[in-house]
């Protein structure tokens, strides 16, 4: 449905006729594949978001709270998005006006003396980081990679990755912010809300970080937040990163105060046990299960090849059969990556230290060939920049993510080989990759520096062949069988699949309550519907809320 044409001028005087458009062809550019984050379902399926009514790029706050009151007056949705990763970040229903927040991409501020930045929609991690590096300071990055949004992953998304160990979470990170509510009201969360400055999204002044994030964020379905205030953390390097080397063998030395490491053990409870004792002794700056998402049974071949620019896909066959391949292989099954970083060179030299004592009291090594110089450089980049996203796609052309286990190293250990042994008998059928069954990722350490790892086992699969695709649906909802049967719950390929329904499109309430219902606590997404029945009285938001009314049963 066309806007009315005096809405249409309306919204073109808010923010100037070249920051608006109807045209098809450019709001079918603004559409994309039904999934979570860069799952591709190929032409078999109509799999795309709907079409919106019309693109919007505002230039400000005001230009913000003006467009939403136009559409609260006129009952029209709207939805905000600034870097558009993730297919929740588009419209749920069509008619929907889409906002691009890309003209929104300052810096504002660096407060250096209190480690915190200032940043509105448009500003990516990579650029914060970069600017941070200069004052001796850093950012989290999201696993979603360095491309992705700061603002967006710490109010209105998950926002986990390497970094949580000693960075903590985006949503942790996250201090004041400037948020138009689904009414366009403005409203200032924190210490902001009493004019004290940026430096606390609890106060003095409104708490309402809760009530504006709630569980996994909003994702853009309770109005716009325009800037928010993000925790920095020391950075004991370089102002820049001296990157070398050429695609996609990029690698970085840093000085003698880094350490990046691959470490492995004889047991999956000696994993757990070493996340522990890490968390414990308060060592490490950055923990990720990271490469394993190529695979238990490839992964070391594909590090061969991206750690050297003569190799390409094309070898990865005849890597698999070499006989130290398969040795590295099978000694790394259970490992993850680790960088310490040193605030002195005594600082480094305690870490090593506790860091070999852990080794020992739990069995475990360090990957040799893991840790050579030009692979250990290339890991330290990978990790702290997170800028090799496109290889999430490089197995088949699509992904997503399965499981997804949440909760203590016990937790994760103890069924990652139960879920990752179904995969496997179904990447034996031929429809998805054939990596082994574990591609389980994930950070190691959550809130607070420990606490929870995170479990996504990546499933690859060709997005143009109908076998793999429907079998890839068919994993996933055997995933899910297997969660419910043994009590973990709906996982990643459920909570991912509510942009997608069983014939492509945008998944139906029914199904978002089953979904919902199945949660540990489903109280929680009761309590969400009343916060939005509350705050977005003309329910201009979508269905990307995580919400359960009343009747749902």
């Amino acid at each position: 449905m066309a806007l009315p044409k005096e809405v249409y001028k309306a919204l073109k005087d808010i923010v100037g006729s070249e920051n608006i458009s109807d045209d098809p062809a450019l709001l079918d550019s603004y559409r994309y594949s039904l999934a979570h984050t860069a799952i591709h379902l190929g032409p078999y399926y109509d799999t795309f978001t709907p079409r919106g009514a019309a693109v919007l790029l505002p230039g400000s706050t005001g230009e913000v709270q003006a467009i939403v009151r136009l559409c609260n007056e006129h009952k029209i949705k709207f939805k905000a998005s600034s870097t558009f990763w993730s297919a929740q970040g588009y419209p749920s229903e069509d008619d929907t006006i889409q906002l691009d927040m890309r003209r929104m991409d300052r810096i504002l501020e660096i407060d250096e003396r209190n480690m915190f930045a200032v940043v509105e929609p448009g500003v990516i991690g990579a650029t914060l980081q970069a600017e941070a590096m200069k004052v001796g300071l850093n950012t989290h990055i999201a696993g979603s990679g360095c491309s992705c949004s700061v603002l967006a992953g710490a109010t209105s998304y998950f926002g986990s990755g390497p970094s949580n160990l000693y960075g903590g979470w985006h949503y942790e990170n996250l201090l004041g912010a400037e948020w138009v509510m689904p009414t366009g009201d403005l409203f200032r969360i924190g210490s902001l809300g009493s004019g004290c400055g940026w430096f606390c999204g609890e106060g003095p002044g409104p708490s309402m970080r809760g009530i504006a994030r709630g569980f996994l964020g909003a994702k853009g379905a309770m109005g716009v937040f325009t800037k928010c205030a993000i925790k920095l953390f020391a950075w004991p390097g370089p102002e820049s990163l001296p990157v070398e080397g050429t695609v996609p063998a990029y690698r970085v030395s840093l000085p003698d105060n880094f350490r990046a490491y691959t470490v492995a053990f004889p047991s999956w409870k000696a994993w757990a046990d070493a996340a522990y004792l890490i968390w414990d002794t308060g060592i490490g700056y950055l923990a990720h299960r990271q490469f394993n998402m190529f695979g238990r049974e490839l992964k070391y071949a594909m590090v061969k090849i991206l750690t050297d620019p003569s190799k390409t896909l094309g070898d990865l066959e005849e890597l698999l059969e070499d006989p130290e391949v398969q040795r590295v292989t099978e000694a790394s099954k259970r490992d993850f990556q680790i960088v310490l970083a040193g605030m002195t060179p005594r600082d480094l030299a305690w870490q090593e230290r506790a860091f070999d004592e852990i080794l020992a009291r739990t069995a475990g090594w360090k990957v040799e060939a893991m840790n050579q110089p030009d692979v250990a450089d290339w890991s330290l980049l990978y990790l702290l920049r997170l800028g090799h996203k496109n290889l999430n796609l490089v197995f088949g052309g699509s992904y997503d993510g399965c499981f997804g286990l949440l909760g203590t190293a016990d937790y994760g250990t103890t069924h990652v080989e139960e879920s990752g042994q179904l995969k496997k008998e179904w990447e034996e059928q031929g429809a998805v990759v054939q990596a082994g069954g574990d591609c389980t990722m994930g950070p190691i350490g959550g809130q607070g520096g420990g606490g929870t790892c995170l479990w996504e086992n990546f499933t690859c699969f060709d997005p143009y062949e109908r076998e793999s695709v429907e079998g890839t649906r068919a994993l996933f909802d055997a995933a899910t069988k297997l969660g419910l049967a043994r009590g973990w719950g709906v996982g990643m390929e459920k909570w991912n699949a509510q942009c997608r329904g069983p014939d492509g499109r945008t998944t139906p309430k029914e199904e978002r309550d089953r979904i919902h219902l199945s949660a540990p606590q489903p109280s929680v997404f009761r309590y969400q519907h009343k916060i939005r029945r509350a705050f977005n009285p003309n329910d201009l938001g979508d269905a990307y809320y995580e919400t359960l009314d009343d009747e749902a049963d």
